[in-house]
């Protein structure tokens, strides 16, 4: 191997006689370049941007949420509790109750979500750091934090004492709402804003966080009700071991969703988002690598002669085949490797300096991930190979 490989060397850095070749060959080598550089900042781009959508649900979404199996509501009694604060995976977990209500603020009228939480919520999520206006939800009176989209279709500010928001929701029941029925239809309660939060348009169009005995109280619910249990969890612990403990206490009347699994719409699209545009630059860069099997065919062309003199000095058609098959590796490995590291300083650059911007005070993001760069790697070889291969087996034509 140390022959051909010799040879291909010489082939490839050193000046052909021929302008056209030496062209070809130019190109050929950019066109790798190109391609290996597009190929990762696109992927970088995807990444950055995955994590970016994320961040924002990371915000509102918890480690792990139980859910009852059945209907809206599970039961859990104070022996549960102190049976989930034993489990040792577990940091801290908050009960919460959740329901479709309808808000009215002085002639407007808006459906959302409400949602109770407990002292314990702003220890789960880190919703309280996203308040835009007023403070979070306090022990004096009843109290809602509410969406910066509802804030906006609603009119609503925080701490109007003259006009009090008034939630409504559906009672229990199988009869008919008419309009001579319409006010014992639903429980009513009026409470005032104390906060404006802003996680992304879709919760922030959706939810009214408040105290949780002030939903409780607006739904019926006995003490030992709740809509779901939300937890955190200790750092470096199994999630699966976790939800199996959790699901003893529960007898296996819950279900159990890890935080991928409650955004599983979001991270389905943007995964295959980015095998799409992944198997488009793809297919770009097989495009790019026709150039390489051009390259090293006018190359086996030129050298015909070369080719002829070490067949004759005893060179197998197998060594003069190998010859130009690690021509064309050498010349996608080579290409490939510096349009990566070009594409690595690149990100890095944009990371730290924030070279490209949205808007003025939001940089593009990116992501370094080292499965990106596998992933560029074993794509430009595995295509530079076949390339080669199918290139190089010109070669035996020449001899005849």
């Amino acid at each position: 191997m140390k022959f051909p490989l010799y040879i291909a060397k010489r082939y490839l850095f050193t000046k052909s006689k021929s302008n056209a070749i030496n062209i070809i060959t130019i190109i050929a080598a950019i066109g790798v370049f190109a391609g290996a550089f597009s190929l990762f900042i696109v992927l970088s781009g995807f990444s950055g941007l995955r994590d970016f959508s994320l961040s924002f649900s990371n915000e509102f979404d918890p480690d792990l949420k139980a859910f009852p199996q059945e209907g809206k509501v599970i039961k859990i009694s104070e022996e549960q509790i102190n049976q989930l604060q034993q489990i040792d995976g577990v940091e801290t977990f908050s009960k919460i109750v959740e329901e479709r209500v309808i808000l009215t603020y002085k002639s407007k009228e808006q459906p959302a979500y409400i949602k109770g939480v407990d002292e314990k919520y702003r220890s789960v999520n880190k919703i309280d750091s996203s308040i835009v206006f007023g403070t979070w939800l306090t022990n004096s009176e009843p109290q809602v934090v509410i969406g910066n989209g509802l804030s906006r279709l609603l009119d609503v500010g925080t701490f109007n004492y003259q006009n009090l928001l008034k939630i409504m929701v559906p009672k229990p029941g199988k009869g008919a709402i008419t309009m001579t029925n319409l006010q014992d239809a639903f429980n009513t309660r009026q409470t005032i804003v104390s906060g404006i939060y802003s996680v992304n348009e879709e919760l922030d169009d959706k939810y009214v966080f408040t105290h949780l005995n002030f939903a409780k109280d607006l739904l019926n619910l006995g003490a030992e009700e709740y809509s779901a249990i939300e937890f955190k969890l200790r750092p470096g612990v199994s999630t699966d071991q976790v939800t199996e403990e959790i699901n003893k206490v529960f007898d296996g009347n819950a279900t159990i969703k890890t935080r991928a699994e409650l955004n599983d719409a979001l991270n389905k699209m943007l995964n295959s988002e980015n095998l799409f545009v992944y198997l488009i630059f793809t297919l770009v860069l097989t495009i790019a690598l026709f150039n390489v099997v051009g390259s090293i065919i006018v190359m086996i062309l030129d050298k015909r002669e070369n080719i002829k003199t070490l067949h004759s000095l005893g060179a197998t058609p197998n060594q003069i085949k190998n010859i130009f098959f690690l021509q064309g590796m050498l010349m996608t490995g080579l290409g490939g490797i510096i349009g990566l590291a070009v594409a690595v300083v690149l990100i890095i650059l944009q990371m730290n300096y924030d070279l490209v911007m949205i808007t003025p005070n939001l940089p593009y993001p990116v992501a370094m991930e080292i499965e990106n760069i596998f992933i560029v790697l074993i794509t430009i070889f595995t295509l530079g190979f076949i390339a080669s291969y199918i290139a190089a087996g010109r070669s035996k034509k020449a001899l005849v």
